[in-house]
């Protein structure tokens, strides 16, 4: 049997990792190896029931300080086979991990799971209509605010003429002459050890147990037919590049009244010209004039929301120099952080490429002057500044 891996490990967190960020972790890899998007592909499989049993016991307060002071023999069960090692007993099949998903996605998990895993008897099952993708660009100020954007979606929408069922004047349905009603299949294969005997869903009705009589003649049994939906979007506050705001149930019909899919917006950042985002901050070049720098004043700073700071220069400020202002970078999203980042703000000193006589003939006057050629614990600080950089 294998070794197990460390639950951390599987998730790919730290052991300081906070229940938000352990949640953030498993929704990504349940995404990635959920059944839906990789069928038939028994590694993934075996992945995504691993990832399922990190996480069951990370999110438990109670169960994560035992396995963090005993390690696997501190769950009862042990390390056990499968999901054994979940700290109550009882084994959890996939039916148990996709009742997780109520907590993870938002209520819903990822609809239309009839055949479940590993055997067994097929369940009868509802079709589940097609994702969608969606792209939207967006500003630093929209980021900032939160934005409601609207799309027109070509999609799977419900037939008109027969209301979504597929059937055609209301004939409804009868029960499936293939398997009866049961919506499974049994084979039957000679195999090395005798008959074997195995179950799977009805490919005639899907395992629903039922097919239609009459197929519609618009949508030709299928429940649903091409159209165009406006789709509201409400994206939240603080999103940044890659990520997806899913809007559930706005993708594509289901056939035959079946469970609608979701829709998947991508966020993008449009480029800003005054602002450069670093996470939740904000960085701001300032250009300081030369005598503001030497001999100090007051500047305005712009910030994301449109207003204007007022912020006093010291006397002898250097290039290079950066001011923090707390609180007024960009807010957290949703579920992802606290509070907001700060406005950074770089300094650079603008030095005149050409001068009158008049302004040549007054700083030809301070050239000489000591306070004009920098001292030692400056020189030092340039130079050290330039090791840094190639370090």
């Amino acid at each position: 049997m294998a070794q197990k891996r460390d639950y951390y490990e599987v998730l790919g967190v730290e052991k300081t990792a906070s229940e938000a960020e352990i949640k953030k972790a498993y929704r990504k890899i349940a995404i990635k190896y959920h059944p839906d998007r990789n069928p038939g592909d028994k590694e993934a499989e075996e992945k995504f029931k691993e990832a399922a049993e990190a996480y069951n016991v990370l999110h438990d307060t109670q169960k994560r300080q035992q396995y963090d002071q005993f390690g696997f023999a501190g769950l009862n069960g042990g390390a056990g086979d499968g999901f054994g090692g979940f700290g109550g007993g009882a084994s959890m099949n996939m039916d148990d991990i996709f009742s997780m998903f109520g907590d993870i996605f938002g209520g819903h998990g990822f609809g239309g799971f009839g055949g479940g895993f590993g055997g067994g008897k097929a369940r009868p099952q509802k079709h589940r209509g097609g994702d969608l993708r969606l792209k939207v660009r967006l500003t630093l100020e929209e980021i900032n605010q939160g934005v409601t954007k609207k799309f027109k979606v070509r999609k799977d929408v419900p037939c008109e003429h027969c209301h979504g069922t597929g059937a055609e004047g209301g004939s409804g349905m009868e029960t499936c002459p293939t398997c009866h009603g049961s919506g499974v299949v049994t084979h039957t294969t000679q195999s090395i050890f005798g008959m074997m005997q195995s179950q799977g869903v009805c490919p005639t009705c899907h395992g629903q147990g039922q097919v239609i009589k009459n197929k519609c003649k618009h949508c030709g049994g299928t429940g649903v037919t091409k159209g165009e939906e406006v789709v509201e979007v409400n994206i939240p506050a603080g999103v940044a590049e890659g990520m997806v705001v899913n809007i559930s149930g706005k993708g594509n019909a289901g056939m035959n009244n079946g469970i609608p899919g979701d829709i998947q917006v991508f966020i993008a950042e449009e480029p800003h010209d005054t602002f450069i985002r670093d996470d939740n901050d904000l960085i701001y070049n300032l250009l300081l004039d030369f005598p503001t720098a030497t001999l100090g004043g007051e500047v305005e700073i712009p910030t994301i929301e449109g207003k204007v700071l007022k912020v006093k220069i010291e006397p002898g400020t250097q290039p290079g120099k950066t001011m923090r202002l707390r609180g007024k970078g960009l807010p957290a999203v949703k579920g992802y952080g606290t509070g907001r980042g700060d406005l950074v703000v770089n300094i650079s000193i603008y030095v005149p490429k050409t001068l009158s006589r008049d302004e040549k003939k007054a700083i030809e006057a301070f050239k000489e002057s000591d306070n004009f050629k920098g001292d030692k614990e400056t020189r030092d600080s340039i130079f050290q500044k330039f090791k840094n950089y190639f370090n």
